[in-house]
């Protein structure tokens, strides 16, 4: 499957939350593919939909040699927390402290529709909530203290990515049924 570009931060994408997937056909399967091999060649630990310019709850996750997926994501957070440095692929090459559930059970679907529940733990626990923000509009900067949230966005000004050009929008080569921007 084809790589697909990255949008970045400033892309309104990001911010609009992604619907429920309604249709488990082989459309979900080609942009489950896309994600993938997208994930894979960035590289990185997890790829929401939005990320891609498509608008539907669906995310990758490849963390410690597991790669997989999940549609319309539910999360149960521990009440035990972790913190740690994350990074995005819609921001990148910066990493910051983040505060995040230190496990998280993590119920949906898998591409052909049938139920998946996900236990994880540490790195997987924060890529699962991660990329599930990402269905919710939410980035990981918004999660962060306000004093490293000003410097994220200072060092985001500045990034030679970001001050390139205001972001493009590009068409998504999936059937969006009117989610994409």
């Amino acid at each position: 499957m084809p790589v697909q570009p990255i949008r970045l931060f400033g892309d309104p994408i990001l911010r609009k939350p992604a619907v429920e997937v309604t249709h488990f056909d082989k459309e979900l399967r080609t942009l489950v593919a896309d994600l993938t091999d997208t994930m894979l060649d960035a590289p990185g630990a997890g790829l929401a939909a939005p990320q891609i310019g498509v608008g539907l709850r669906v995310f990758t996750y490849n963390v410690e040699g597991e790669v997989g997926h999940l549609v319309n994501p539910t999360l149960e957070l521990s009440k035990e927390q972790q913190d740690g440095l994350e990074g995005c692929l819609s921001i990148p090459d910066m990493t910051f402290e983040c505060l995040r559930a230190l496990s998280v059970v993590a119920n949906g679907f898998d591409m052909h529709g049938e139920p998946v529940t996900i236990h994880g733990t540490d790195y997987l626990a924060r890529a699962i909530q991660h990329e599930t923000d990402h269905l919710d509009g939410v980035l990981f900067v918004d999660r962060l203290d306000a004093e490293t949230r000003k410097l994220a966005m200072k060092e985001i000004r500045e990034a030679e990515w970001f001050a390139a050009s205001p972001p493009t929008v590009k068409v998504s080569p999936h059937p969006m049924r009117g989610l994409g921007i």
